[in-house]
């Protein structure tokens, strides 16, 4: 009984050493590992996610094409615009489910999403006004 007192005893003893030892050697943050402030959080972090999340209205003038990023989200709210496609495929379509193909009308109020990075995009006929949310280009 005895044995079992005293290797008890060690044993809260050595983890009672080993962090009270971590809490006096560990730094709060250094430069390869730095603390987040709250500060930081409100005022640069917040507002750059609240930008990626949230659609820009962007007017593009006839003759122009947008060119989109992967994973870009795209609403045509006014104008006419045709889908630019490549081989490997078009653009989703998520509000009827389908993919839309090279020269098809670009469909009013739709939630369209370009899947990849690899020059899909709208070309306008006429000045359009598009709601984007995610990386694009206009050429």
């Amino acid at each position: 009984m005895k044995k079992k007192i005293t290797a008890t005893a060690v044993a809260v003893v050595l983890v009672l050493t080993l962090v009270t030892t971590y809490m006096v050697y560990a730094q709060a943050g250094d430069d390869s590992d730095p603390i987040i402030s709250l500060s930081y959080l409100k005022e640069v972090f917040a507002p750059e996610i609240k930008e990626e999340l949230t659609f820009k209205v962007v007017t593009v003038e006839s003759g122009k094409t947008v060119v989109c990023g992967a994973g870009t989200e795209v609403i045509q709210r006014m104008g006419t615009s045709e889908i630019v496609a490549t081989e490997k495929g078009g653009i989703a379509d998520t509000t009827v489910g389908t993919d839309l193909q090279n020269g098809t009308q670009t469909p009013s109020n739709h939630l369209l999403i370009i899947p990849v990075a690899d020059g899909r995009g709208f070309k306008t006929s006429t000045e359009c006004i598009f709601m984007i949310k995610g990386k694009y280009e206009i050429k």
